[in-house]
Parts: structure tokens; sequence; C-alpha cells
């Protein structure tokens, strides 16, 4: 197989070239590893970024410790 001179597999074969055959073979081994555990995991859904927020308090308990949290550093100069 030949690589592109100007592809990303190339400079990382120019970099990764004067490795001994150790470091070589533990390096294909994560690569290979990678490979399998990305084919084999499930995607993720969608719908599993939304969701209610769970919490003890009331909503306006909560808008009340926001709104006592806010702090202003705002230093107004004068001409």
């Amino acid at each position: 197989m030949q690589l592109k001179e100007n592809s990303n597999a190339s400079a990382y074969y120019n970099l990764l070239s004067n490795l001994n055959e150790s470091s070589k073979l533990e390096l294909i081994a994560h690569l290979s590893n990678s490979i399998l555990k990305n084919k084999s995991s499930k995607p993720k859904s969608f719908e599993r970024l939304f969701g209610a927020w769970k919490s003890k308090e009331t909503a306006e308990e909560i808008i009340d410790n926001i709104r006592k949290s806010r702090v202003s550093n705002r230093k107004i100069e004068s001409f």
C-alpha cells in the first residue's frame, strides 16, 4: 500500500518509523483494539441527552438560590 505524501498517515509513519519492533507491535495492538472497541459499542441514542431536572427543591427555591448567588464585580469609572 502506497501512502500519499501529504497525508496524516504518512506524517505519523514518518514520526513513528524509528520505533523498535516491540513498540510498533504494541502500538498496532492498541490501534486494533480501539477499532474493535468502536465497532462493538452501541451507538449512543440522541434521546439520552434529554431529561428532566430532578431535585427536592421547588422551582421557586432553585430560582431564588440562583438569584442570591449572583455577584456583580462591575466597577464604573468616572470620566
